[in-house]
Formats: structure tokens, sequence, C-alpha cells
């Protein structure tokens, strides 16, 4: 049987429109198609901010820390004005915790036993500031020093640091001690007429009028220090913990960038200076000093011994110094100021505080200063009496336990860190010790919020060595400790015995603001 008839296949006749047509391009030539500018660049961010988080919570792990992060700020705004609230529940969430800010992902060491083990694993993370103080403190500062370079560097420092080179730098402390209490005084009586000053900018010139004749002595003019002081404010600045990490004109950066580069000019022409009045065989009255004259010392040694010249040891330095250029000695002198300022201001500021809502451990103060002076107020303090005053020393240790000027300190890993067992912090991730919890742990400073400086005398606080933490610990330990104590003691001494001196206590008098270190509200 034949059957006749004819079939057309839809897709194979041209007549019929096909059911599914892909295009020349394909399914990707599709959506390419179907995207413009705004849909490609929503893409981009959109996957910007998944491999933000993600990066986030795998950096994060098993240690404490917000689930996720707000897109690539993190917690920047409230970090700009932090509250001492806000870091102390952070350290009581765990002994680690972390945050992310920017591109910074940050590991808090809370606990006493980790921010040791941060503070002395220097094959692991090395100290750091932000990124602008590379600009601000130059990429070459011996600060950034690593490793063996690191150690043999403040070997020659440690010389400064001595009894007896502490000693040398005490009449210049006096000194610049009598000129701003009879400051102080004209500022309250006369100009004021006994009204209560906020007092903390003037603490602030004063320690950097201190730390300058420490330093660099008299080789600095009265209005050079003054400058320093006043323009010491936007280096501070610029330096917090949470900043931009670029320098844009008119900003905290570039004004911190601007004093800062004041600063190393006047410490420059401080150490032409003191070379000049040590080459001519001028007597040590400060830190600068006595660097130098250890630097013409060993170069003295090193030209006798390549001219064959029999060289007894006693004569060898202890220390063998290369001679360091102006600026090189002033980014040095620099760091010194930068670890010193914020610190003496803060710890000052709260122990006048501190001493006038508690007159009673003034007048402690104000008797033994004056039992070691046989009674003469005007006597100038030497080693030998500073050494003599154990009430005035454990007030001051009190002061910087109960209130330590720095509250944490920031390190970077310079590859992954296994801090814990089960946690192992980045590499190029920052690392921070903090201070506060060791210094307040009631279980070794019972009834830590109150201020006790017969914990010092009659209790066990001396024998607390591990949860000393106000100067840091480990190979990067703070190199002016002593200095730093005798210094205060040095001054609430003097201070005790000329001044009297009043608080006008307000609901804010017992507030921490958070600065670089902290200080009353």
């Amino acid at each position: 049987m034949a059957i006749e008839g004819s079939y057309a296949s839809p897709i194979a006749d041209a007549q019929y429109p096909p059911a599914f047509q892909t295009g020349t391009g394909g399914l990707l030539a599709q959506l390419y198609n179907g995207m413009n500018g705004y849909s490609l660049a929503l893409t981009f961010v959109l996957l910007l901010v998944a491999y933000d988080q993600f990066k986030y919570v795998w950096n994060k792990g098993s240690i404490v820390g917000p689930a996720w992060k707000m897109p690539f700020i993190g917690p920047f705004l409230s970090s700009v004005n932090p509250k001492m609230d806000e870091y102390k529940a952070k350290w009581a969430s765990g002994e680690l915790s972390c945050v992310s800010v920017f591109h910074k992902f940050v590991v808090i060491a809370s606990s006493r036993d980790m921010a040791r083990k941060v503070f002395n694993s220097p094959s692991f993370v090395k100290p750091c500031v932000v990124d602008v103080a590379y600009k601000l403190l130059r990429p070459s500062n011996w600060v950034f020093l690593d490793g063996r370079a690191h150690v043999d560097y403040r070997k020659g420092l440690n010389g400064l640091f001595t009894r007896q080179a502490l000693e040398t730098y005490l009449p210049g402390q006096e000194e610049v001690y009598e000129k701003y209490f009879a400051k102080f005084v004209e500022i309250s009586q006369v100009e004021n007429n006994g009204k209560p000053v906020p007092y903390m900018p003037i603490f602030r010139e004063l320690m950097c009028a201190v730390s300058c004749r420490t330093f660099v002595g008299h080789y600095m003019s009265d209005a050079a220090v003054k400058k320093v002081a006043n323009d010491y404010y936007n280096i501070t600045a610029a330096l917090e913990l949470v900043n931009f990490p670029i320098i844009i004109p008119f900003t905290r950066t570039w004004y911190g960038k601007k004093a800062a580069d004041m600063v190393l000019n006047e410490f420059s022409i401080c150490a032409a200076k003191s070379k000049a009045r040590m080459s001519a065989g001028g007597d040590i009255t400060c830190i600068m000093d006595g660097w130098i004259k250890s630097m013409f010392e060993s170069e003295k040694y090193r030209q006798k011994v390549a001219k064959g010249i029999a060289v007894d040891d006693s004569e060898k330095p202890a220390m063998l110094l290369r001679i360091f250029s102006d600026f090189e000695i002033a980014m040095t002198v620099f760091t010194f100021l930068f670890a010193s300022q914020d610190a003496t201001s803060s710890a000052s500021t709260w122990l006048f505080q501190i001493m006038a809502d508690r007159p009673e451990i003034l007048d402690r103060v104000r008797e033994e200063n004056l039992a070691v002076r046989n009674g003469d107020r005007d006597q100038k303090f030497s080693m030998d009496i500073l050494e003599r005053m154990p009430y005035t020393r454990a007030v001051v240790k009190e002061t910087l336990r109960y209130r330590p000027p720095v509250i944490m300190v920031p390190y970077v890993a310079k590859k992954s860190f296994p801090v814990t067992d089960s946690y192992t912090a980045p590499k190029g991730s920052m690392v921070i010790p903090s201070v506060w919890p060791a210094l307040h742990d009631p279980e070794v400073y019972p009834q830590p919020d109150s201020f006790d400086p017969e914990r010092w005398i009659s209790g066990d606080a001396e024998k607390a060595v591990k949860n000393w933490l106000v100067f840091g610990t480990g190979p990067h330990y703070c190199l002016g400790q002593t200095y730093a104590q005798l210094n205060l003691m040095g001054m609430i001494g003097k201070a005790s015995m000329h001044l009297d001196w009043k608080h006008h206590i307000t609901p804010l008098s017992e507030d921490i603001k958070v600065f670089a270190t902290i200080f009353p509200m």
C-alpha cells in the first residue's frame, strides 16, 4: 500500500519559527548583552563585599568577634571616638577577640598570659604603628628595626639610662619644674583669680618641656619647646590606631606630618650644636650629649686601633658606635619623645587629680619628701633622695597600675602566628596585647579599682612581676621605664612641698577619655 504525503520538521522548515533560539553567542552573550555599566559596577561591588566578609570570617576562625563586619570599613565610625567601656567589654569577651577595620584585621589579646605571649614572641611579631607612622617617624627609624639589628641598636642606647646617666639629667628636670610650678600659680591665682582651670593642656606642655630638657638640654629654645608641645597634639591625632592610611591635605595625618617635620628639624639643629659642644670637650647635660660623646669616644678608639696604637682594654667603649648623622640622631630622639610625651602627660594629669582627691595620701608624700631633705624643701633632688622615698614611689607605681597611660600596644604578625593550639593569627594581621586587664586582675591586686599605694609596701604587689606590664616586657620593653618613674616621683614630690591644689570634681571626673593614652574627662 502506498501512502502519499509529506512531513516537514518545524525546526528544519524556515516557515516555522524555532521554539527556542540560542543566538550566535549563546547564554553568556545574552547575559552580557543584557548588562549595562551600572549592573557591572553593582556586581563588582557585591563580589568585593562577599570577599571582604569571607576573608573576615576566615581570619576570625574560632575567636570572639562580630559575626560579620560592616563592608570594608568595619567599626571605623565608632573607633574614631573610642570609649573605655567598649574596650572593657572587648577584654571581658574572651582572652582573644577580633575586629576588622578597613584592610586591617586586628586580634586583641586580653588576658595576662596572652598579652605576655605576644610581647615575648619576636620571631612571630614585631611592634607596629599605624601606616602613616612610617611617614611621620621615617621608614629608616630604628624603632622599625627587627631581630638582631634592633637588639644591637638598643645596646648602643642602654648607657643613656643607667643610674649615673639619669642623675646627670636631674638638674635640667628640676629647673623645668620650678619654672612651670611658678607658672601654675600665676595661671590659677593671677590670671583666673583662683577659679577652676582645665590643666591637662598645661601638663602636656610641662611634660614636653621636661622631656626636651632631658633629651636635648638647652640646645632648644623655650619658644621652640612651646611650639613642639603645642604641635605635638597633631602628631598624636595622626597616629591614633584608627585613621586614614594615606596623607590627605588638611586632614589629621597631614597636620601630623607637618608637625613631625618641624620636630625633626629642631632636633637636627640640636644634634649639630651638641656635636660642636662635645667635640670641644663640654660636659654631658642631656641624653643627646651622652650619646654623641659615646660616638666620639668610639671613633677615637677605632682610629687608635687603625694606627696600630696599643690600647688598654679599659679604654675600649662598652659599645662601639658609628658617627650618626644629625638627622639620624634627630629620628632617634624623636622616638624618645614619641614614647614619653603622651604617656607622661597622662600619668601626671592623673597623679595630680588623684592626690587632690586623696589629701591624706598627698600629706604623706609631703612628709616623706621633707623628711629626706631634713626639712629643707628647697634642697635639690638627687638619685640618693629619690631612692629614699618608698611611699612616693608606691604612689607613682599605684597611679601607673590604677590608670596605666598605655592600655595596649600594637604588634604586627610577620608570619602566621599560632597564638594558641586552636587559633593562628594570619600573617599581616595586627596583634594587640592589652595591659589594663593584667593590672586590674582582682586575684593579683585585691580591689583593683581602688587606689591603694600600701599594696606596694605591705602587700604583695611587688611580687606580681608578670602582671606589671605598664612598660611592656620582652625584647621591646620600654628603655626609659626607670627614668619615667623617677621623673614622676621628682615632680609630685617637689609639687607636694611647693604647691597646694584642689580638684573641681564633676560627674565626669572619673570617666576615662581614650586619646592615644588615657586622660580624665
